[in-house]
């Protein structure tokens, strides 16, 4: 992926603007494929849109000298193609069969365990999916990610003080939710 990008941008921009975007390239692709994985949750999907930002990049090569933190611009950039691709796409992802088949072979534990522990993940995923998305981007980008509070707030345009604010509302949501469906299946 990263030598077809590099050979389109010899061809479409000029050599330190090449150089650039290599470097970018080079030492962001892993944190962009990971911010598409965490929005998109499908292997392909996530590997199309890292492809898809990374060309956005070289469009803007010349700029990317005037940039003051690279990480934080490409990480910004990842998460507005992800989320752009999330609402083109509702397709149900294929990767989490697979990933509770392979899980299954790894683990050891009473096939009854390994399906619980699956269950649990795939709620906390549905419940996640069901947050307002000021509150779930946040989440998913603090707790997949493990970015900081002033690094979320450069990648979803808004303040430290904010995105704070909306991770505390959204783990509270979260808790709620798991104690509600808690207390309705041993209440009954």
């Amino acid at each position: 992926m990263a030598s077809e990008i590099m050979s389109m941008a010899a061809e479409a921009a000029g050599d330190a603007a090449v150089d650039l975007v290599e470097i970018a390239v080079r030492d962001h692709t892993r944190l962009v494929y990971k911010i598409a994985y965490s929005v998109l949750r499908n292997t392909a999907d996530a590997e199309d849109a890292t492809q898809e930002t990374f060309l956005r990049v070289l469009r803007q090569g010349k700029r990317l000298s005037e940039v003051e933190d690279v990480k934080n611009w490409v990480a910004r950039i990842a998460w507005r193609v992800a989320v752009g691709r999330r609402k083109r796409s509702r397709e149900v992802p294929l990767d989490e069969a697979n990933e509770n088949i392979e899980q299954v072979r790894m683990i050891s534990e009473s096939a009854d365990e390994v399906a619980i522990t699956a269950q649990s993940i795939n709620l906390l995923h549905r419940l996640i999916a069901g947050l307002p998305g000021d509150l779930r981007d946040p989440l998913l980008l603090s707790t997949v990610q493990e970015m900081s509070p002033s690094d979320i707030a450069h990648v979803l345009g808004t303040s430290p003080a904010a995105v704070r604010a909306r991770l505390f509302r959204a783990r509270g949501v979260l808790r709620e939710k798991m104690f509600a469906l808690m207390e309705g299946k041993h209440g009954k």
